[in-house]
């Protein structure tokens, strides 16, 4: 699905920045804590796929709800359950994915850079 909407170019781009800040945010903070996995990214892009259906002026019902359930679980999780899971990195990477998929869809100079 987000093949189709973006250019593989443009998946391996946000893949690449939600990567690095991630890490970034990671070292920032948990300096002594070191990350394994890519589950920032799969948040992105569960953030990202939200905006599939984008139309100029709107903000997606889809996009309000995934951003409401799935970020406010891990900042529920991060709060309440001690485990072994960067809720940190799928936050971020939600926000991460949120911000990049309205940015691509919007006709603005960012997203012909990044496109």
């Amino acid at each position: 699905m987000l093949e189709e909407k973006y250019s593989s170019q443009t998946l391996a781009a946000v893949i690449a920045i939600t990567a690095f800040i991630t890490s970034f945010v990671n070292y920032i903070f948990f300096p002594s804590v070191a990350l394994c996995g890519a589950s920032g990214v799969v948040f992105a892009f569960i953030l990202l796929s939200s905006f599939t259906s984008f139309k100029e002026g709107e903000i997606p019902i889809t996009f309000i709800l995934v951003a409401v359930f799935f970020i406010g679980q891990q900042i529920w999780e991060g709060i309440t359950v001690q485990d072994n899971i960067s809720n940190m990195a799928h936050i971020v990477g939600g926000v991460i994915g949120g911000f990049l998929g309205y940015g691509l869809n919007v006709k603005t100079r960012f997203s012909r850079i990044i496109k």
